[in-house]
C-alpha cells in the first residue's frame, strides 16, 4: 500500500513537470515568433539561448525521473492513468504564465477529471504484479502493438483533419504506454547494478520508442487540433496501460461487475479531457473550434 502511494506521489509530480515543461517551452517558443530569420535550424538556436526554454528542457527531465521512479514504486496501471493529470496541471500552470482565469467550464472540466480518474483507480484496484517480463512475452505484445500502430497510420493518411488527427493521438497514446511498460521492466534490472541497467536491452527499447512515440505526436498536434487528438492521447493511454500492466506484469485488476461503473468513471476522465483541450491555458490558443 505505502509503495502504491509513493507511485501515486511521483506520478503526480512526473505529471506537473511535465505540464512545467509545455508551458515554459510554449511561453519561450512564443517570443522567438518572428526574431529568428535566415537558416532552418536559427529558430531552434534561438531558443537553446532562451532560459525559459532551457529550464523546460530541465522540467522533461525531472518528468522522466519521476516516472521511472513511480513505475519501480508501483503498478503500470496506477501510473499511467496518475499521468493523465498532466491536462489537469497545465490548466493551473498554464493560468499563471499566460495569466489568464480558467472560466467555470474548465474547473467543471477539471472537477469531472478529478472524479473519474479516482473512481476507475479506486474501483479497477490493479494490485503490484511481476517487475520483469519475459522475453518471449514481450515479443507477441510488441508485435501486436507495432501492427496496430501501422494500421492506425494507413488508416489516418485516409481522413480529414480531426479524425486523422483522432486516430494518430490514438497511435501515440500506444507508443506512450509501450514506453512506460518498457520502462519500468528496464528500472527493475538496477537491482542488479548500474551494468545490468545499460545492458538491458530493454533501456534501449524506451530511447526508440520514446523518440518514435514524440514523433508522432508532433504529427498528432500537425494534424488538428488537441480537441480532436487529447481524449484518444488520454484514454487510449490510461486503458492501454491496464491492459499491459495485466498482460505484461501479471497485475490483478478488480472487474466483473464493476466494468459498468469503471467506464463510467474512464467516461468522465474522457470529457473532461475534451473540455480541458478547449481552454487556452492548454490549447496555448485563444480557442479551438470543436469537431
Amino acid at each position: 500500500m505505502l509503495l502504491t502511494i509513493v507511485s501515486v506521489v511521483l506520478a503526480l509530480l512526473a505529471a506537473l513537470a511535465n505540464a512545467a515543461a509545455s508551458v515554459l517551452q510554449r511561453r519561450a517558443a512564443a517570443t522567438e515568433k518572428g526574431v529568428a530569420g535566415g537558416r532552418w535550424y536559427s529558430w531552434l538556436t534561438h531558443l537553446l539561448h532562451r532560459p525559459v526554454w532551457m529550464w523546460g528542457s530541465g522540467m522533461l527531465v525531472l518528468s522522466a525521473v519521476c516516472q521511472a521512479g513511480a513505475l519501480a514504486a508501483g503498478p503500470l496501471a496506477v501510473v499511467q492513468p496518475v499521468m493523465a493529470t498532466e491536462l489537469l496541471f497545465t490548466l493551473v500552470v498554464g493560468s499563471v504564465f499566460f495569466h489568464r482565469r480558467p472560466d467555470n467550464r474548465a474547473w467543471w472540466a477539471f472537477g469531472a477529471m478529478v472524479l473519474g480518474l479516482a473512481v476507475f483507480l479506486v474501483l479497477v484496484d490493479p494490485s503490484a504484479g511481476t517487475t520483469r517480463v519475459p522475453v518471449g512475452r514481450w515479443l507477441v505484445t510488441g508485435a501486436a502493438l507495432f501492427v496496430a500502430v501501422l494500421v492506425l497510420l494507413a488508416i489516418s493518411v485516409r481522413l480529414p483533419s480531426a479524425p486523422r488527427a483522432t486516430v494518430l493521438g490514438a497511435a501515440t497514446a500506444v507508443g506512450f504506454s509501450l514506453t512506460a511498460a518498457l520502462m519500468k521492466d528496464a528500472i527493475a534490472r538496477l537491482s542488479d547494478g548500474l551494468g545490468a541497467l545499460f545492458s538491458a536491452w530493454q533501456t534501449y527499447g524506451v530511447a526508440v520508442v520514446g523518440l518514435v512515440s514524440f514523433l508522432l505526436l508532433q504529427l498528432t498536434l500537425r494534424a488538428g487540433t488537441l480537441v480532436a487528438s487529447q481524449p484518444a492521447l488520454t484514454l487510449g493511454d490510461s486503458l492501454l496501460s491496464v491492459v499491459l500492466g495485466s498482460v505484461l506484469f501479471g497485475e490483478h485488476l478488480s472487474l466483473g461487475v464493476l466494468v459498468v461503473p469503471e467506464a463510467v468513471g474512464l467516461a468522465l476522465v474522457g470529457v473532461g479531457s475534451v473540455q480541458l483541450a478547449r481552454t487556452p491555458e492548454v490549447s496555448g490558443h485563444d480557442g479551438e473550434t470543436a469537431w
